[in-house]
């Protein structure tokens, strides 16, 4: 894949994802706590917090895996509904902490899966393989492998997803997540496990997928990936949102050093991780 990047920065546009008060219990343990975000188009939000702090349960609930206990979740001015697949046909894509992929299945064959949800044939229609299925099959294809492409996986799209390196595997994941056409990505620790080298290549294609117009909303424990990325940053402590903003209010801010960060992370001179920079777990 070849890319610019760019820097964060400001994309004024409409709000599309507007999550209201999310709070989630089971029993007595309360893992989110009236949590208020909003994503706006072309926006990259970053959501950090310490283990455990609720981060990938808030993703759950916007994507229908959960239905919070109270609050509303809304993108593009809608309620979205409790089921994954609906959230997913509304516009909305995630991938996961753990890598979820069909391991004997082919790298093409695991972007295609992520076309069902923007193909209109029916199961007769499969069966049949009448000349609408045909026409729908070979535009799926061509759109999985422009997304391979895309990705930088084109020349491996024949392989079976268990043989692509670990960092290759997190790519084919995303662009599984692409092909449902999302107009919001949520990210959950898209660089965990890798080396610097493969983070700036993330890097490098979360600034080409917000180019391509899709928002996204990213759970990182890499600081310099989140602050080089992000327009704004929320941090989530004991399920609560303790400060929400750009990288120097949330670096600063006394909560977070304590909570989470220990000390104030010094600036880095530009996006290029040096050497010694390893991703946390």
């Amino acid at each position: 894949m070849t890319t610019t990047t760019t820097t964060a920065g400001t994309h004024p546009a409409g709000t599309l994802l507007d999550a209201r008060g999310v709070t989630m219990r089971f029993g007595g343990l309360t893992a989110v706590s009236n949590v208020d975000l909003t994503v706006d188009e072309g926006e990259i939000i970053g959501l950090i917090g310490p283990n455990g702090a609720g981060k990938t349960t808030f993703f759950n609930c916007l994507t229908g895996l959960y239905v919070p206990t109270e609050g509303t979740v809304r993108f593009r001015d809608q309620v979205l509904p409790p089921k994954p697949h609906l959230v997913t046909q509304a516009g909305i894509a995630r991938t996961f902490q753990n890598i979820r992929l069909f391991a004997n299945m082919t790298v093409l064959e695991n972007v295609l899966v992520g076309r069902h949800s923007r193909t209109k044939q029916g199961l007769l229609s499969a069966l049949l393989r009448g000349p609408g299925y045909r026409r729908a099959e070979a535009d799926s294809r061509e759109k999985a492998m422009a997304l391979l492409e895309f990705t930088g996986l084109a020349d491996k799209a024949g392989q079976l997803a268990r043989n692509l390196p670990y960092g290759e595997q997190r790519k084919l994941e995303i662009a599984r997540a692409l092909a449902s056409e999302p107009g919001l990505l949520l990210l959950d620790e898209p660089t965990a496990g890798m080396n610097p080298q493969e983070t700036r290549a993330a890097e490098d294609l979360v600034f080409a997928i917000r180019d391509r117009g899709i928002a996204i909303l990213v759970i990182e424990h890499d600081m310099r990936f989140i602050f080089n990325l992000c327009d704004r940053t929320a941090v989530l402590v004991q399920g609560q949102k303790i400060v929400e903003g750009d990288k120097e209010t949330v670096q600063n801010d006394e909560r977070v050093i304590t909570a989470y960060l220990g000390e104030p992370l010094e600036q880095p001179t530009d996006s290029t991780p040096t050497n010694d920079t390893e991703p946390s777990a």
